[in-house]
């Protein structure tokens, strides 16, 4: 096949997020979000890790904003903290908040840095959660709604690109199904399903009333998409990798792309009463929204093996690596349909997390042949152990990682994808949510450990360097 060079309009970036960068978390007026608290209790985080100060890009934007532009990239994605525009979710407007994030985007522009806006990456304002359940209530859809309104107002003539929610799958499986995120419930199945339904309706009328507001944008949404592998050519196998998919990815995907959610899924919990039926206004409403819909956010760090699960097998509680010692992640699974063993031909990351770059190539022309959208891939990267040395640090794993997922990238452009843009996670180094700052993704080292107090000093790491010649190139250079 003859290979095919980047789009010149490629967009090059990195990708971040509020609470695992800013820190400043009850600065000029902000209101606490549901991890502001969620950390404070014991054993929630590595090490009781948090985001009070994090890597403190609250007060060093134009240093890391800099650091990117030396970088050459071309776009930057960011979310907004709810609770820094609204405190209390709703109600009085935080003007500070609106201007620091103004001020974000200005200095993105100022060095020809495209702008790419996160409405939402998990910090649910606590006022919310404590008003009503946060996203178990209906009520919330409308607050969200306000909430995205006031964004589109202020920043719809500077902002091109915007994510309505990032990772939708993982916050609610991890906030009603594991315990491991807010609101940290446990095997709350019904009103996972549920949650999920009310941050649809959240997404369509967002994505609707975007289309009336920007003009000349561009909207999407990221998931965090682990393409599914058979186990083997067994028959069981083969339709346990069936399940996986249904459950695991095109429960979000298909509403997205189509409006409505996989009939196999869906009779199985309605059979079950743990879904409901959906209302013909709603089903009309996530239509219109799939329809209008510009793009899809792929957030991809590893693939899934797919293997028959016994009534009594694996469950979907499984616990996680937060540590970094190898071996501690579980296998997961819903029982009597599939479960997601470790993959024998693929080496991982310390964290347990398969390594596998033909993946993001599968992801990439999985979504181009069965929802015909443009994609844009919001995250990719590898968290491991970087050592600071003399001031330099030498991870040539990452940039091994990451040019053989450019290289997937390639391939997939190649077969037909129309692939918009490429976020390394993450620019610098940052809080790993529930693995503290140990695990670091960033091309730039930050000085700092899970304990407060160090200098926070920016160093280049040869990813830098090596993501530098890349861009520069426009993918010729690996």
């Amino acid at each position: 096949m003859e290979k095919k060079g980047m789009s010149k309009k490629f967009l090059w970036g990195c990708a971040s997020a509020a609470y695992q960068i800013e820190g400043a978390f009850q600065e000029d007026g902000k209101g606490l979000s549901v991890w502001d608290k969620f950390v404070r209790q014991p054993g929630k985080t590595f090490k009781g890790t948090n985001g009070d100060v994090a890597v403190d890009h609250y007060h060093r934007y134009q240093e890391d904003i800099s650091l990117m532009a030396e970088m050459g990239l071309k776009t930057y994605r960011f979310s907004i903290a709810w609770s820094r525009i609204l405190p209390q979710g709703r109600g009085e407007i935080n003007e500070a908040g609106l201007a620091f994030y103004e001020r974000i985007i200005d200095c993105c522009l100022h060095h020809e840095i495209e702008p790419m806006l996160t409405m939402y990456h998990w910090d649910l304002p606590q006022a919310l959660q404590d008003a009503y359940g946060g996203w178990e209530s209906p009520e919330i859809m409308d607050d969200f709604v306000r909430y995205a309104e006031i964004l589109f107002q202020r920043f719809g003539k500077k902002v091109k690109y915007w994510i309505t929610f990032n990772e939708q799958n993982i916050f609610t499986k991890f906030g009603w199904l594991t315990a491991l995120h807010p609101p940290g419930k446990f095997a709350e199945e019904k009103l996972f399903y549920q949650v999920n339904h009310h941050i649809n309706l959240a997404h369509a009328k967002t994505v609707l009333l975007f289309k009336k507001m920007v003009k000349n944008g561009k909207i999407g949404i990221s998931f965090a998409y682990s393409p599914g592998y058979a186990f083997d050519c067994s028959p069981e196998n083969v339709s346990a990798r069936q399940e996986y998919d249904e459950f695991e990815n095109y429960w979000w995907l298909d509403v997205y792309g189509y409006g409505e959610y996989p009939r196999g899924a869906l009779k199985y919990l309605q059979d079950r009463h743990l879904m409901g039926r959906v209302a013909e206004k709603e089903t009309k409403l996530l239509k219109e929204a799939a329809a209008a819909l510009d793009f899809m956010g792929i957030n991809y760090y590893r693939s899934a093996v797919c293997e028959y699960n016994p009534p009594d097998g694996a469950m979907p509680y499984a616990k996680l690596n937060t540590t970094g010692e190898r071996g501690k992640e579980e296998v997961y699974g819903m029982p009597g349909l599939y479960k997601t063993p470790p993959n024998p031909y693929l080496k991982t990351t310390d964290w347990d997390w398969a390594i596998d770059a033909n993946g993001l190539r599968y992801a990439c022309r999985e979504i181009t042949s069965r929802y015909r959208r443009p994609i844009v891939i919001s995250e990719n990267g590898l968290g491991a152990f970087d050592k600071l040395e003399h001031g330099e640090v030498h991870d040539a794993y990452r940039i091994e990682y990451l040019r053989e997922h450019v290289k997937a990238i390639k391939q997939a452009c190649a077969e037909g994808c129309d692939i918009i843009s490429y976020c390394v996670w993450s620019a610098t180094d940052l809080l790993s949510w529930l693995n503290g700052y140990q695990k670091r993704y960033g091309l730039v080292y930050v000085d700092r450990e899970e304990a407060e107090g160090a200098s926070m000093a920016r160093y280049k790491k040869d990813s830098f360097y090596w993501y530098q010649k890349v861009i520069a190139s426009n993918g010729e250079v690996l």
